[in-house]
């Protein structure tokens, strides 16, 4: 159902940018799949659950719209948000996310792909620019009639030219690479017109994996892992602890991160950790 076209790419990224300012999250980069999307958000205040809120369900009610239907648009199962512990992890994620639909045998290179993605805006330097669909958004609503968003990688990650221009080349290298395997194995991309083409009523052939790993961080140096698999354990820890006292009628502070009980309950939260990353 976000098979690409120009009405689909322009509700994309009109609700994804609407949601980025509306929640204050800062967006890094963002790749949508006929099925599914990724992003890269770096969340200062805490606010990517509503962020992932906002962003659904704009996106699901307007897509929803445009296709004439009225049933689920999402999977029911939670989503999966999995924090990256060093820049390197980030990096490794921003090339993943940029290159999907070539290690999916889609597209030969990132650029030729017809959806919405936000890669060509964070190496280039060009603002992405979406207008209110006329689908499901109120024309005499108090939604803007048109969104801009410049997509920059923030100081506390790195310097943004030398961190594009290593994306840059690592994202060159997969496109490489996969066009080897192609030359060897003699298998042609899908094309991006056969994409186009493609109906949103149809559905893989294959059958998902089930009952896998949903891992929640990633991390490649062992001890990096380590220690945020230890930090979450200690979050769970206290959380439970704070719990037991809220019912118990002796609050103490929840630990920093505790999102629901803190926004709708008003609970006391503890102050953030330092972090070295």
């Amino acid at each position: 159902m976000l098979t690409p076209s120009r009405e689909c790419n322009n509700a994309v990224v009109y609700c994804l940018i609407v949601a980025v300012q509306k929640t204050g999250v800062c967006l890094l980069d963002f790749m949508t799949m006929p099925n599914h999307p990724h992003y890269a958000v770096l969340d200062r205040k805490g606010e990517i659950v509503a962020f992932y809120t906002e962003f659904h369900r704009l996106l699901a009610k307007c897509r929803n719209a445009q296709l004439g239907r009225w049933e689920n648009f999402w999977a029911s199962q939670q989503t999966n948000v999995v924090r990256l512990e060093t820049r390197d992890d980030l990096m490794n994620k921003l090339v993943y996310i940029a290159t999907n639909p070539v290690t999916a045998g889609l597209v030969e290179r990132v650029e030729e792909w017809p959806g919405a993605f936000g890669y060509l805006a964070l190496i280039n330097g060009e603002p992405l620019r979406a207008t209110r669909p006329t689908a499901y958004f109120d024309k005499d609503g108090d939604m803007p009639t048109e969104v801009e968003l410049m997509l920059r990688i923030p100081p506390e990650l790195g310097d943004h030219d030398a961190f594009v221009a290593k994306l840059k080349r690592l994202v060159e290298a997969v496109e490489f690479a996969e066009r080897r395997k192609r030359e060897e194995t003699g298998r042609k991309v899908l094309g991006r017109n056969a994409v186009m083409r493609r109906s949103w009523r149809e559905s893989p052939t294959s059958k998902e994996p089930r009952r896998g790993l949903r891992p929640t961080l990633a991390a490649k140096d062992l001890w990096r892992r380590l220690e945020a698999i230890q930090r979450r354990r200690d979050f769970l820890a206290q959380y439970r602890l704070a719990r037991q006292a809220l019912l118990a009628g002796a609050p103490i502070p929840f630990p920093h991160g505790t999102y629901w009980l803190a926004r709708f309950m008003n609970v006391a939260v503890g102050a953030a950790g330092v972090e070295n990353n």
